[in-house]
């Protein structure tokens, strides 16, 4: 057994990226840069107009009020080299090319239009609502380096490099195996007196997608060690990451380390944390297999504080940007803490972190309120006063 810290060191070293892919635009939301985007063009490829209005020249403005032919007019999306006559104005729409000659548009709650002639009634003003070709950006410009995880911001500015493909890192494929005889599909386990729903894969399933894996499937198993066995060796074909739920400690009944081989190569073999001291993680065959804890708090803990490191490196990002503690004031009590490191949930309020009112590793209730994990170090005493801890954002996606 090692401490939280070794172990989570541990996972920061072989949180590597799997490799690239050239992905199509339309699937690379929440996929980590490989290759940073650059403009394909200018923008604007042009100078465009700022306003709606009309397009004039600065030579031709008199005192007010004056008026000018209409010599045609300019849309977004319109071809540009529009060359604008002398002694006229240009009808022009925001985002349409500007003619040439033409210096500046002037907005059209300051005209009155009659038939194809313009009165210019009211000051222009300084501006030339004028944006200039490449003002935003040039041809070659980098718009998003790499390494950066593409949420809806970068898709934006993505997008406007006019890359119709972006080469990512390589979503981490993962396939997740809960063990228990008593689990049954929600909405089933009523059907039989014995049975429990199945509440923890969904919940790894949704929490691994939000940090960079690809769920190809999740399965529910007996506890019987050769169908875990045929299920085990299926999954690693096909898996970069094999988590499995249940069957982590050292009971008659817990078999998912055995199904791996007789002897896993542990990266590390169980972490003296509370709650979730039976988390393991381990290579083999070139793959890697996280062993959860079947209880449902301890599962999405050590998910949070192990998983989501893990899947974020191996997907390209930095692992370490997923597990970050800063310091904020408990507002309720904070009791003795053992000689394992404890994690307690929590939920942020405007007067400090208030403690989840059951602690229990199988509690499910309060998961649904806890949005912090609240760091006790071992041998903490009892503190029966607002106070200053370390804390982790507990639902966080990279």
């Amino acid at each position: 057994m090692i401490s939280f810290d070794d172990a989570l060191a541990r996972v920061f070293d072989i949180a590597k990226p799997l490799g690239v892919e050239t992905v199509p635009f339309a699937d690379v939301a929440g996929r980590v840069l490989a290759e940073a985007v650059t403009a394909r063009f200018a923008m604007p490829r042009t100078d465009v107009s700022a306003m709606d209005g009309y397009a004039v020249r600065e030579a031709d403005l008199r005192d007010l009020p004056f008026s000018l032919s209409v010599a045609g007019e300019a849309a977004a999306g319109s071809p540009p080299g529009q060359v604008l006559p002398d002694r006229s104005a240009s009808r022009i729409f925001t985002g349409a090319p500007v003619p040439e000659g033409a210096d500046r548009v002037i907005v059209q709650e300051n005209t009155e239009r009659t038939g194809d002639h313009v009165t210019f009634l009211r000051p222009h003003g300084a501006g030339r609502n004028i944006r200039p070709a490449g003002s935003d950006f040039v041809a070659g410009e980098v718009l998003v380096p790499a390494g950066v995880r593409l949420g809806w911001r970068a898709l934006m500015t993505a997008a406007a490099a006019d890359r119709g493909e972006l080469v990512v890192y390589r979503q981490p494929r993962v396939v997740i195996l809960a063990t228990g005889d008593e689990l049954a599909r929600p909405g089933h386990a009523h059907e039989n007196p014995g049975a429990i729903p199945e509440s923890v894969s969904p919940g790894i399933a949704a929490f691994a997608s939000a940090h960079g894996g690809r769920v190809l499937r999740a399965e529910r198993l007996p506890d019987t060690p050769d169908e875990m066995a045929v299920a085990a060796v299926r999954a690693l074909a096909d898996a970069d990451l094999v988590i499995m739920i249940g069957g982590a400690s050292v009971g008659e009944r817990d078999y998912s380390r055995s199904v791996f081989g007789a002897t896993p190569d542990y990266v590390f073999p169980k972490v003296a944390i509370k709650p979730g001291k039976p988390v393991w993680l381990a290579k083999t065959g070139g793959r890697l297999v996280m062993g959860l804890p079947g209880n449902p708090t301890s599962a999405l803990v050590t998910a949070r504080l192990f998983l989501a490191p893990l899947l974020v490196g191996l997907g390209g990002g930095d692992a370490a940007l997923a597990v970050v503690f800063e310091t904020g004031l408990c507002a309720d009590a904070l009791p003795v803490c053992g000689d394992l490191e404890t994690f307690l949930r929590a939920r942020r309020t405007a007067s400090g972190l208030i403690l989840a009112d059951s602690q229990d590793s199988g509690s499910q209730r309060s998961l649904a309120a806890s949005d912090t994990l609240t760091r006790r170090l071992p041998g903490a005493p009892l503190s029966l006063q607002a106070l200053p801890c370390r804390f982790s954002i507990f639902e966080v996606v990279i």
